[in-house]
């Protein structure tokens, strides 16, 4: 980054200036993680990207693109900073002369992540003063790689009314730390995945992804493992999915379509009804019209009757949990969770949010500790 101009390189004057903090940044580009395109993602002061959609303080957990995830502290030194460029195919963010917190004789680190807009991730390292597998994780998690999961609710138990929050992750991917040396480099191919699909056609016949199914509901493909778990459950998508596509395509009659081809040979069904009532083409036409508009007004009003159902529910039953599903692991017998809890602040951290004092353009807020 020292190597492009400055109007390219934006460093974050938070970050750079505090320890244990977050920061959101939007992206000019869809970055595919996992399948599912992100427009925004969370940068922290410890080496990583947190890319999930609902934020929280223990964002060390899962959903992360980690370089090198450690107890960095930019605030130790004005050389260390945490800055980013993106160009609109390429977003890159880059630790400078960081330091790790009450290690700082160690040395500065030096590394990079970067996101390209085909979902490439790159990570790569200028310079590396310590062995990775000599720092200490005791106050900090120590994690090198990529991870994702899907989140959801349990229901409310008999001991407490509150609902908890729980992640399930589903995949991660580890980088051997003793690879990781100055000037080294790693680069993450991304697979195709069953949310790529927007057809059933594709989602079923394609070479490219296996154990796909397509839910005519959501009009989504999927396997069922990815963020969208929940919803896939909720609406029945596994039962659906075991269908093919032909259960979901609108075969019409050779009537309807013969109907309006007076040099079809032999009788049909549209032509039968044609002979007992005789119309002509533009009486026909006016009829097709009138029996549109009157399916559209009964949907319209439907759909208002179920919206006023569903509010006067929810207002009566303001304390029923939506239903929230066990799963096993495809691989294994467990699904690694995790309960959103404070478990002190050495293992949380504080996402930059309005109503702080503005910093060269971002909005600081305090210190977690």
């Amino acid at each position: 980054m020292n190597n492009q101009h400055k109007s390219q390189v934006r460093i974050h004057g938070i970050l750079s200036n505090t320890h244990r903090q977050a920061a959101r940044v939007a992206l000019s580009f869809d970055f595919p993680f996992y399948g599912h395109d992100l427009r925004q993602i969370i940068i922290a002061t410890g080496g990583f990207i947190y890319m999930g959609e609902i934020t929280h303080r223990m964002l060390t957990a899962t959903q992360y693109i980690a370089p090198l995830m450690a107890n960095f502290d930019p605030s130790f030194s004005k050389n260390s900073t945490v800055k980013y460029s993106d160009n609109g195919n390429l977003f890159v963010v880059q630790w400078d002369k960081v330091r790790l917190k009450d290690r700082e004789a160690a040395g500065p680190f030096t590394f990079q992540a970067v996101l390209h807009k085909n979902g490439t991730i790159v990570f790569n390292y200028r310079d590396i003063p310590l062995p990775v597998e000599e720092i200490n994780s005791t106050e900090h998690p120590l994690k090198v790689g990529l991870s994702d999961a899907f989140m959801g609710y349990l229901p409310a138990s008999q001991l407490s009314d509150t609902k908890q929050r729980t992640i399930y992750e589903y995949h991660r991917v580890e980088i051997d730390t003793t690879k990781i040396v100055s000037g080294s480099a790693f680069e993450f191919t991304p697979l195709p995945t069953c949310l790529q699909h927007t057809s059933c056609d594709l989602c079923l016949t394609s070479n490219l992804t296996t154990s796909c199914g397509w839910c005519n509901t959501l009009q989504r493909c999927s396997d069922g493992i990815d963020r969208h778990r929940q919803e896939w459950l909720d609406y029945s998508c596994p039962e659906e999915a075991k269908g093919t596509c032909e259960d979901y395509n609108t075969v019409l009659p050779e009537a309807s379509v013969s109907s309006f081809n007076h040099s079809s040979p032999g009788p049909t069904l549209s032509s039968a009804v044609l002979e007992e009532q005789p119309v002509t083409r533009g009486e026909f036409l006016q009829m097709e019209n009138t029996a549109i508009i009157a399916g559209v007004v009964a949907a319209l009003v439907l759909l208002v009757a179920l919206t006023l159902l569903a509010v006067y529910y929810i207002n009566t039953h303001p304390t029923v949990a939506p239903p929230f599903y066990l799963m096993q692991r495809r691989t294994n017998n467990y699904w690694p969770s995790m309960k959103f809890r404070n478990q002190g602040c050495h293992s949380s951290y504080a996402e930059v949010e309005l109503g702080g004092h503005e910093k060269e353009g971002f909005i600081e807020a305090e210190h977690c500790c």
